[in-house]
């Protein structure tokens, strides 16, 4: 039992050290910022695109156009206060692109240190002229069903909306979609209400990702029922830190929410705050449902280490039965083992049968007394 137990302990130990090397490339990188002035632009975190790009989106009721550029000088021009005006930057490793989007629409320098730092928990800081959201999108990856993230930053400010992604932002297609149509709500209202969407589809991945997780837990669960075996509590313990792991990125958006619907920024109109209060109601059944997750996956933790316990029990009565079985057998063949002359029986012709009936005698009477106690 020591020796399983020491074996899943080093298991454990070896999960921990790969987590460990993502915290010592963090901190790596961190830490060539330490002693730098606040608002340093530094790009901390992993490059996805070879190469930025910006798209801007305008619309409103009647007009929908989409205009891609490299010149950020322009952009500040073609922003129209007649329109709503999302921009979409994609790849923000360029920190001097970043500098010079902060200084096209004025965003603070701490602001865009936050966008540029990847590993940054969600927040949202509220400014005079603009508010800005820090959120993180999550998908599990189907090859090896990891959790993957992606910082996700959105500045709002009276007509224009900015997101900043890592990589593509394909998460974004479905409200690309309702844009390219009038049916929808979202053409008629302003920048708000276009953060708000963007926000909803985030959450809405979320749902995605969990039911995802909910049968891989299903699965789990069986295989645990069938057969716990040294795979499944790998599964058990990677699971369980991903779902701690979602647990630390969704509470925090559910904070921000909640600060964008008490109205501490005549950004966020009152007509908004309605449909922000409804993504805070989903974040409360995911995170009820997180929760859910974690005691499931505990309780199948403790599950394992009690499947084990009993086969290592059942192991042992085996073995201390059959060790009590030979304890009288070896009792009578050390007697009549011993080289005295005088010994009874020791030059009996039937002497050697007559001992090996009392051994089997007492061995079928020592399994009856078991079976009766009900040890077998």
């Amino acid at each position: 039992m020591l020796k399983h137990l020491g074996k899943t302990t080093r298991r454990i130990g070896r999960l921990s050290m790969s987590q460990t090397k993502g915290l010592v490339s963090l901190l790596g990188k961190k830490s060539h910022k330490a002693g730098l002035p606040p608002g340093t632009l530094i790009h901390v975190g992993e490059r996805k695109l070879p190469k930025a790009a910006l798209t801007l989106i305008q619309y409103n009721y009647d007009i929908l156009k989409e205009t891609s550029t490299h010149d950020i000088r322009k952009l500040k021009k073609i922003v129209s206060k007649n329109m709503v005006n999302w921009l979409r930057v994609r790849g923000i490793h360029d920190a001097e692109m970043i500098a010079a989007l902060g200084k096209q629409f004025a965003i603070h320098p701490l602001t865009l240190e936050d966008i540029l730092d990847t590993n940054h928990r969600p927040k949202v800081d509220i400014y005079e002229s603009y508010i800005f959201i820090l959120a993180k999108s999550i998908h599990l990856n189907p090859e090896d069903g990891n959790i993957a993230t992606e910082q996700i930053s959105i500045v709002l400010t009276e007509h224009t909306v900015i997101t900043f992604t890592e990589s593509d932002d394909t998460i974004f297609d479905s409200v690309i979609q309702r844009l390219a149509s009038t049916a929808f709500k979202i053409r008629a209202e302003g920048a708000d209400y276009c953060t708000y969407a963007l926000l909803d589809v985030i959450v809405d991945n979320y749902f995605s990702a969990l039911e995802s997780l909910a049968g891989t837990i299903e699965e789990m669960e069986q295989s645990l029922i069938k057969n716990p075996d040294q795979r499944t509590l790998e599964h058990i313990l990677k699971y369980r830190n991903d779902v701690i792991l979602l647990r630390k990125l969704i509470w925090p958006l559910r904070e921000i929410i909640s600060r964008l619907t008490r109205g501490e920024s005549s950004l966020v109109r009152k007509t908004t705050t309605v449909y922000m209060k409804d993504i805070n109601d989903h974040l409360i059944h995911i995170l009820d449902t997180v929760s859910t997750f974690h005691d499931i996956l505990s309780g199948m933790l403790e599950m394992y280490l009690s499947s084990v316990n009993n086969k290592m029990s059942e192991v042992m009565k085996v073995l201390t039965i059959i060790t009590t079985l030979f304890i009288p057998l070896s009792f009578i063949a050390g007697v009549y083992g011993m080289n005295f002359r005088n010994l009874p029986g020791l030059n009996w012709k039937y002497g050697y049968i007559f001992a090996l009936c009392i051994m089997v005698f007492t061995t079928a009477a020592m399994l009856l007394f078991f079976k009766r106690k009900k040890w077998l």
